[in-house]
């Protein structure tokens, strides 16, 4: 078999893979060919917020989390891995059983799996490691842009930008710190990832 022959087919390997299981919405409208919004359902994450540069945090984050789903929990339950891996700005607002190290009020970034739909706040094992935390995100509107390509904080910049303006053209005030979401693993070749920015609006 021919090498480029190879080389492409090797290329596929990540669109054949199983689905992977997403939290639920409703698509609600396009603003353009780009921007959508969409109504999210609640659903429960598992997510650390480090003192990190935005550049650093998902690395730093994807251990910890992944150590949780796959079995570093009371019951040492595995759970299968979801879609997307978000990240976004946030203040570290820390338990009174934090390490007195940690400052609550200090800028950071939070990284969030998504459990599995079955998973509640009730049914989630415990984690062991007292870094994650679990949430329930609420039901919550979003515009969404979404674009292909690597993970730079050059090109999330100019994507925020093109978002920010998509919902000024069409009348809406979007809230709060965008979130970047990551669908893929860093194995699949950049230009089949599939990659989002979420702003919330009311």
């Amino acid at each position: 078999m021919a090498k480029p022959l190879i080389i492409a087919l090797l290329a596929l390997v990540p669109t054949l893979a199983p689905a992977v299981e997403e939290p639920r919405y409703e698509r609600l409208r396009a603003i353009n060919d780009e921007v959508e919004l969409r109504r999210y359902s609640p659903y429960v994450v598992a997510e650390v917020i480090l003192d990190s540069r935005a550049e650093e945090a998902g690395n730093q984050a994807f251990p910890i989390l992944a150590g949780y789903i796959f079995g570093k929990n009371q019951g040492q339950r595995k759970m299968a891995m979801t879609a997307p891996v978000t990240q976004t700005s946030a203040p570290v607002t820390l338990p009174m059983t934090a390490p007195v190290t940690q400052q609550a009020g200090a800028g950071g970034t939070r990284v969030q799996f998504v459990l599995p739909a079955d998973v509640t706040l009730a049914t989630a094992p415990l984690p062991l490691d007292p870094r994650v935390r679990l949430r329930e995100e609420p039901a919550a509107t979003w515009a969404v842009i979404r674009y292909s390509g690597g993970w730079s904080q050059t090109a999330l910049a100019e994507q925020v930008t093109a978002l920010r303006a998509a919902l000024a053209q069409a009348g809406l005030q979007p809230q709060g710190e965008p979130v970047w979401a990551r669908y893929n693993g860093p194995m699949t070749p950049w230009f089949m990832r599939r990659n989002e920015v979420w702003l919330a609006v009311p």
